[in-house]
């Protein structure tokens, strides 16, 4: 399991990884089960980041704890809104055409205006969160309830290409024992907040996999990343909506 482990925190993650890493079909498999785990690790960095912050500048503090969040995982999950977002635009409802929007590495306008206005909400977010100094709770869930996301689409949707870089994660995915980790942290998360914080997300998470089974039969890894900035803005958001 530690190799399955080291996989996940290296694909989802910018951190150096000193392990001989056997990469089995079946430690490919097993490696989405940690994903959650890898999202309370980049929520705990941000959480003493916060901690370690002078209080005075919430604004600073907010782009600087944001800033960590993005080259923690190298703007993955960017790079898959951004994809998303101009083949959602540009695809005109065509399968195969949104396919191939998001396999250009070029970005177009929308993916820009996209990507800064998300960052612009969650830098927002996370000004009001430090401002009200009374829960740095958010700084764990929200990266947890991002990468629990991929898990969820993983257990309920096809992934588009036989070929494509997840297809051995899903077809050696141990979806039980999924499938009982996510009722398990989804019952953690609202226990530690409540129903109103994280339904948002999941309903964001559904409305995801709806258009990605409308437009292009199934996800890719593109949808995954979009999905995991989607819901991590949305948690923080329904957080300071309900707390604030």
């Amino acid at each position: 399991m530690q190799h399955s482990f080291f996989i996940a925190l290296q694909f989802l993650t910018r951190i150096p990884v000193n392990f001989s890493i056997h990469y089995s079909d079946k430690c490919l498999g097993q490696s989405p089960l940690f994903y959650p785990l890898i999202g309370l690790l980049i929520g705990s960095t941000l959480w003493v980041l916060a901690i370690l912050l002078p209080e005075q500048h919430s604004g600073l503090n907010a782009a600087l704890i944001l800033s960590t969040w993005v080259l923690i995982t190298g703007g993955l999950h960017l790079d898959g809104l951004a994809d998303c977002s101009d083949a959602w635009a540009g695809g005109l409802n065509n399968k195969s055409r949104t396919l191939q929007i998001m396999k250009d590495p070029t970005a177009g306008p929308i993916a820009v205006v996209i990507l800064i206005l998300l960052l612009l909400l969650k830098w927002t977010a996370l000004q009001s969160i430090l401002e009200q100094e009374n829960s740095l709770m958010p700084l764990f869930m929200a990266p947890l309830i991002g990468r629990m996301s991929i898990l969820l689409l993983m257990l309920s949707s096809p992934y588009v290409s036989e070929k494509g870089l997840a297809s051995p994660l899903l077809t050696y995915l141990p979806k039980q024992t999924a499938k009982i980790l996510s009722l398990g942290l989804l019952a953690l998360c609202i226990w530690f907040s409540s129903l109103a914080v994280i339904l948002p997300s999941l309903l964001l998470v559904a409305v995801i996999r709806y258009l990605a089974i409308q437009r292009i039969q199934g996800m890719t890894g593109d949808v995954y990343g979009a999905s995991v900035e989607l819901s991590e803005a949305s948690l923080l958001i329904s957080w300071i909506l309900f707390y604030g």
